[in-house]
């Protein structure tokens, strides 16, 4: 799935909750909806990979499409080319019921987060963040986090102390 239709769902339920969110909070949010369904779900919810970048997993394109925004709340939605009217619209979101479910649960949890706890989420030591920025002491911005990596850090010990139970 295209990562800015996930971000549009996100930045939809934050707005009926009542909650302003940034583009290092999105993107964070956005994470860990890829994280949850890759653990619960056994797939991937984002088609990219994520990158390690300073304050955490990035999706790169999303970063561009938000970064006017800069430390501001997020007031448009994503938009792409339709390359039929060669008008830019807004990236629709169609989940099917369970995964809907896991996405608000996991939007609603951590999108209550401060963007700089969401970092300090993302930057656990021996994480996949951490494992891709920080390897063997040598910093690697711009890596690519695998969905594997995800998985192996998030279940097993570290799933049975998370908050999506």
């Amino acid at each position: 799935m295209d990562g800015r239709a996930v971000a549009n769902f996100v930045l939809d339920e934050c707005e009926r909750d009542g909650r302003l969110i940034t583009n290092l909070a999105l993107q964070k949010v956005v994470y860990f909806c890829h994280v949850w369904t890759l653990v619960k779900l056994h797939q991937p919810l984002v088609k990219q990979q994520f990158e390690a970048w300073q304050f955490g997993p990035v999706l790169q394109y999303l970063y561009r499409e938000f970064k006017e925004f800069e430390r501001e709340p997020i007031t448009v939605r994503a938009k792409r080319l339709n390359p039929n009217t060669g008008n830019f619209e807004i990236v629709p979101y169609n989940f099917e019921p369970e995964l809907e479910r896991l996405l608000r649960e996991v939007v609603k949890l951590y999108s209550a987060l401060n963007p700089g706890s969401l970092v300090q989420l993302t930057h656990v030591t021996n994480g996949p963040w951490h494992r891709v920025w920080d390897h063997e002491g040598r910093v690697n911005p711009g890596m690519n986090i695998t969905d594997e990596s995800i998985v192996e850090f998030y279940v097993g010990k570290h799933a049975a102390r998370s908050p999506m139970q």
